[in-house]
C-alpha cells in the first residue's frame, strides 16, 4: 500500500511576549506544490494562548515573509483567517493558514495587534520567526 497524500511536520517554535504565547508549527504541502514551476506551498498552525489576568482581542496581523532568493513580502490585515478572536485568561485560539514561496526555503515572522479588553489599551505581540523548508532540502 502506497500512501499518496501526506503532510510533513518538521518545525515548531514558540514565543511569549506581553503575556501572550504564540506557538507555530509548519508543514510542507507537496500536493499543492509544483517544484518545476518554483511553487512551494506551506501550511502553518498557530496557537495563541492568553497568560494575562485580563481578556484580549486580536485586531490585526502583520507578516514579514522571506524567500531564500532574497525576495521579501509584507502582509497586513484585520484578524486571522477572517476572525478577530477574543481570548479570556488561560484560553487558547488555534488556526491554520498557508504561505506560498518561490524557493524551497523561506522564513516568516510578524506581530499581532491586540487589545486589553479591560483597559482598552492596544499592544503588539511578537510572532516568532519560523522557517519553511522542503523536507528533501533538510539533509
Amino acid at each position: 500500500m502506497i500512501l499518496k497524500h501526506f503532510i510533513y511536520f518538521y518545525t515548531m517554535t514558540s514565543l511569549i511576549s506581553e503575556g501572550i504565547q504564540v506557538s507555530v508549527e509548519t508543514f510542507y504541502q507537496p500536493d499543492y506544490s509544483n517544484p518545476l514551476q518554483s511553487e512551494f506551498m506551506f501550511a502553518y498552525r498557530i496557537t495563541i494562548e492568553n497568560h494575562n489576568a485580563f481578556p484580549v482581542k486580536l485586531h490585526r496581523r502583520h507578516w514579514y515573509i522571506f524567500d531564500s532568493n532574497g525576495t521579501n513580502r509584507e502582509v497586513e490585515g484585520e484578524g486571522v483567517v477572517g476572525v478577530q478572536p477574543t481570548l479570556q485568561t488561560g484560553e487558547k485560539y488555534q488556526y491554520v493558514s498557508g504561505c506560498n514561496l518561490r524557493t524551497e526555503m523561506g522564513r516568516m515572522y510578524g506581530t499581532y495587534q491586540m487589545e486589553n479588553l479591560h483597559s482598552k489599551q492596544m499592544f503588539d505581540v511578537g510572532i516568532p520567526p519560523f522557517e519553511m523548508i522542503v523536507p528533501f532540502k533538510n539533509n
